[in-house]
């Protein structure tokens, strides 16, 4: 898809075109290290450490992720946790038997974690060391990784760990952060872990949200509110409301369509390809309605090359996601709206591209342009034509610029109700010799990821994917996911 589809002359939340380089945040050392007080005072408190250590399904899966991989990569090596926190990660690896983990945290967290490592010493005539396994085994760096003198004072590693990740995978920018201790840090066919992620974007039908959203909008359309005509201020709230990205769980009955998805490697993705890149979209409709904008997710892939294994022994794969058919993480999901919403027919395609662009609030632009075809029509239509119809077929064609950092909450969706959720009840309908042909097959049997008195033997990547595996059970089954 070319990269021409989304508008990359839009203009940043403050006003200012991002088509100028120099308005994009450059993560060089000497700006890195002078900024950001308030995130890293964000994250210096223990109850915003406490809200990710709950997400049992975040926590749960780096866990798994160290300590299954302690005998093949752990196992008397150098680590470092980049972004350290509250020293789970550091604490996971010393547990998975590493010698030496170099916890770099430039938050106000560094000193409260030393109490956790001082504890884990027995004083004389005090009580018992907590953690004593912790002594000697971890050095607190209260630091950015980016500071120059750190490459003297930190040695290369063979693992590097981090919970680098924000909303729909790249918010909040931590992940040039990883990269950055890749390249100055990890010795030459060391392990990330995380090892690599997935964005995920699905066209979306949200009636409720929608008409939500504009009732917020409407509120300053009022010609006498106390006396004051406040009604200039409806267009900046109406583009303010719909460039905000609505975070909050949503029924994977609202997606109208597969996701598209880019794929990031952290042990090869570059700084540039983190500043900048293009989504291309071709979504098939499977249900006629309305789309009223874009739903994203993400998905996490912890398996350690080979070149980073201890000789005769194997990686433990572990894989993690946030989309709507997953248990909820405090990442939740995302939900895009446009300004205008879109009829589309079940059989009809949606072609263009999604431009993400990093801006300097530690976040991303994130430009769209979308348009619905019939599906003859798009296979006979080149990616140069592409451009072409926006220009004429504006009728059928939506652009739209979402701020990442602009995050507005809503948290109405709580799960699936007890009865089978049916697309109509979302105002989304299926083709009728399709909704016929749902009586007269029988209901195949789907896989709950219950207890099915098996045992998993066995997680193998399918090809190249990051999402795709396949797990083989005691049973001598296997399921293809």
């Amino acid at each position: 898809m070319s990269s021409e589809l989304p508008n990359d002359n839009s203009s940043s939340k403050n006003g200012s075109s991002h088509s100028d380089n120099s308005h994009v945040a450059k993560r060089e050392d000497d700006e890195v290290l002078h900024r950001d007080p308030s995130y890293f005072q964000y994250y210096s408190q223990l109850q915003h450490q406490q809200n990710m250590l709950q997400d049992h399904v975040r926590t749960s899966a780096y866990h798994s992720a160290i300590t299954f991989n302690g005998p093949s990569l752990f196992r008397d090596r150098l680590v470092m946790d980049v972004g350290a926190g509250s020293g789970i990660l550091s604490f996971f690896a010393v547990q998975a038997g590493a010698k030496h983990v170099y916890a770099v945290e430039a938050s106000g967290m560094a000193k409260k974690m030393e109490v956790m490592v001082k504890s884990a010493k027995s004083a004389p005539g005090k009580a018992g060391a907590r953690n004593p396994y912790l002594a000697d085994r971890i050095t607190i760096v209260g630091s950015k990784i980016e500071e120059p003198a750190l490459v003297k004072k930190v040695p290369q590693v063979e693992a590097i760990v981090s919970e680098p990740i924000g909303v729909l995978l790249v918010h909040e920018r931590m992940l040039e952060s990883f990269v950055y201790a890749r390249d100055k840090f990890l010795r030459p066919g060391g392990a990330m872990l995380p090892s690599a992620g997935t964005i995920h974007l699905a066209p979306l039908s949200d009636a409720a949200l929608w008409n939500e959203t504009i009732t917020k909008a409407r509120f300053w359309q009022q010609e006498s509110f106390y006396g004051v005509d406040v009604n200039p201020y409806f267009a900046p709230a109406f583009d303010e409301y719909f460039s905000s990205p609505i975070i909050g769980c949503f029924s994977p009955m609202t997606l109208m369509g597969d996701s598209a998805i880019h794929e990031v490697d952290f042990h090869t993705v570059t700084m540039a390809d983190l500043k900048e890149f293009v989504i291309p979209i071709e979504w098939g409709i499977k249900y006629t309605g309305v789309m009223h904008g874009v739903a994203g997710w993400f998905d996490l892939a912890f398996v350690p090359p080979a070149s980073s294994l201890h000789p005769g022994t194997a990686p433990s794969a572990v894989y993690m996601s946030t989309s709507p058919q997953s248990p909820a993480t405090h990442w939740q999901q995302v939900r895009m709206l446009f300004k205008q919403p879109l009829a589309v027919n079940a059989g009809q395609v949606i072609r263009g591209a999604i431009l993400m662009k990093v801006n300097d609030q530690r976040s991303y632009d994130i430009s769209a342009k979308l348009i619905a075809m019939d599906y003859e029509e798009s296979e006979q239509t080149s990616d140069d034509t592409l451009v072409q119809l926006f220009e004429t077929q504006k009728t059928r064609a939506r652009t739209a610029l979402w701020y990442l950092q602009e995050q507005i909450y809503n948290y109405s969706y709580t799960g699936e109700p007890i009865e089978v959720p049916r697309p109509e009840a979302a105002n989304m309908y299926l083709p009728v010799d399709q909704l016929l042909a749902e009586s007269a097959a029988p209901v195949a049997p789907q896989y709950s990821g219950g207890n099915t008195g098996t045992t998993i033997t066995s997680v193998q990547g399918v090809a190249d994917s990051m999402t795709d595996f396949v797990i083989k059970t005691g049973a001598a089954a296997s399921m293809q996911i």
